[in-house]
């Protein structure tokens, strides 16, 4: 259940008409691992099982690319989701140390990060990729914008697309979360065994750091975001040789890094 329908008023300077409207749906993920709670996701359902192999596989909680064991504890019919991951104890990565608190809201992927050092990044960089033809940028958010079925009902859901050195889309994914949109992108391909593939992700949002550093994880070297990109994306970006592209639209786009 991705959307639900409200009813509303809908007003203008001289006349009033109720009208139903869909609505994208946002609810609790709570996420366990090993028997012991671990976060608890704002999100669009739908994808629930990609939504958490991408976030594992891109905090550096679980870095393998071999599947592992999630089962529904409990799924309620307004999208309350309680789900149960196994990971042995020798394949918890390093983000599982760096605990989080129990709620991840759906504008930030972040939040539940709980002191200073818990944003500590690789001091590594991705190696040089494919650069990025601009001219394929319209085609390519042609087909996201073509393929965005929940936005196109409701206008609120944010969407993340991967495509691989031959312009092919690969995955798109949506979500009320941009940054959950990505983790639906990573752990899908992680999942069909494409991770390897994607070369380009395109978001149809602003970019923040959050989304660089999942980028990094899934060593996808160019990010294009249809709207702004904060500081400490240009940042990060530069820092781990990600080619950052934002503004892209209406034939023009602003390049922040690694060109």
């Amino acid at each position: 259940m991705q959307t639900v329908s409200y009813e509303g008023i809908k007003k203008n300077a001289e006349t009033s008409e109720l009208i139903t409207d869909f609505l994208v749906v946002e609810a609790p993920l709570e996420i366990s691992i090993n028997q012991s709670p671990f976060t608890v996701v704002m999100r669009t359902p739908g994808d629930d099982f990609e939504l958490i192999r991408g976030l594992l596989y891109v905090e550096d909680i679980y870095r393998a690319t071999t599947s592992l064991s999630m089962e529904i504890v409990s799924e309620a019919p307004n999208g309350f989701t309680k789900i149960e991951v196994t990971i042995s104890e020798d394949q918890l990565g390093v983000g599982y140390l760096n605990k989080r608190s129990l709620l991840s809201v759906s504008s930030c992927g972040i939040c539940g990060k709980q002191q200073l050092e818990d944003f500590d990044r690789p001091k590594v960089k991705l190696s040089k990729q494919q650069p990025l033809n601009l001219n394929k940028l319209p085609e390519m958010f042609a087909l996201m914008r073509l393929n965005q079925e929940t936005f196109s009902l409701t206008g609120g859901s944010h969407a993340a697309t991967v495509f691989d050195q031959e312009y092919q889309m690969l995955i798109i994914k949506e979500d009320i979360g941009r940054h959950n949109a990505v983790d639906k992108c990573v752990g899908a391909l992680l999942l069909s065994n494409q991770l390897k593939k994607g070369s380009f992700l395109l978001v149809s949002g602003r970019v923040s750091y959050e989304i660089i550093t999942k980028a990094f994880f899934a060593k996808i070297g160019t990010i294009v975001a249809v709207s702004a990109c904060s500081s400490l994306a240009v940042d990060y970006a530069k820092e781990f040789g990600i080619c950052l592209i934002g503004f892209s639209r209406e034939n023009k786009a602003t390049i922040y890094s690694n060109p």
